[in-house]
């Protein structure tokens, strides 16, 4: 049994998200049924992030197990021709130890996001990002964005339905650029809880947009409440961008 190491680019538009659900299809599902095409063997893919429903991934990272050994040359090759016109694309194949856990074995994750401040409407970026016609502070959402770094409780910006065990995580990096009319954040940590970033950006642009002062955002911050929060970003704008292990 050979484990393999795969990256992964995806335009989540489409998909009910990574994870395998009878309710539409995943980012999961595809890849399965492409490798089960390509080595006619049933396999199981894990990914490192269970990106929710509409949010892409530039680099996601992912393992399974095949017993069947598949020359090295026909297998990238193979297993993306097996995905078809699905917005899904294998960038990476390698074979990697037993040991090795897409999940568990992530020291730092990456994601972005990307807003588009502008009046006009979207056309190319139309579900790549969120667009946003009022014009945005970036040196006040910049300072909200400081309040987050480190290590805090984030129950504030957690989905009533996630599920891990603890609120408690740490923030080690975030920026705010801005590029004429494109503003891309950047969050790294070790991990995140569900809907973390969506429910971050959403508080950060209230800020931006004047709807919350700084002590607004603290105050929600520091309630621990998902109530005082402000609605989450739309998953559109949202990327898994890297994955470091």
């Amino acid at each position: 049994m050979q484990r393999y190491k795969i990256k992964i680019e995806y335009d989540g538009t489409l998909f009910v998200g990574w994870q395998f659900q009878k309710n539409g299809p995943s980012v999961q599902e595809v890849l399965q049924k492409a490798i089960f095409n390509f080595a006619k063997e049933k396999v199981v893919v894990t990914g490192a992030g269970r990106t929710d429903s509409g949010v892409h991934a530039l680099a996601q990272v992912a393992h399974f197990d095949l017993k069947k050994k598949i020359k090295k040359k026909n297998f990238l090759p193979g297993i993306n021709q097996h995905i078809g016109n699905k917005p899904v694309t294998v960038l990476k194949i390698n074979k990697t130890s037993k040991k090795f856990h897409a999940r568990f074995d992530a020291k730092k994750r990456t994601y972005q996001y990307t807003i588009i401040n502008r009046q006009s409407p979207l056309t190319l970026q139309k579900n790549k990002a969120w667009h946003i016609r009022k014009k945005l502070d970036i040196k006040v959402m910049k300072k909200g964005a400081k309040l987050l770094l480190g290590t805090h409780d984030f129950s504030t910006f957690r989905s009533s339905s996630c599920g891990a065990k603890s609120p408690i995580k740490t923030m080690e990096k975030i920026s705010i650029k801005k590029n004429q009319e494109k503003i891309t954040l950047k969050f790294i940590s070790r991990s995140f809880l569900q809907q973390q970033v969506r429910s971050m950006v959403g508080c950060i642009k209230y800020l931006g947009d004047g709807k919350w002062k700084l002590e607004d955002f603290k105050k929600s911050f520091k309630s621990k409440s998902r109530l005082k929060c402000a609605p989450p970003a739309p998953a559109c704008g949202l990327y898994l961008a890297k994955i470091k292990y």
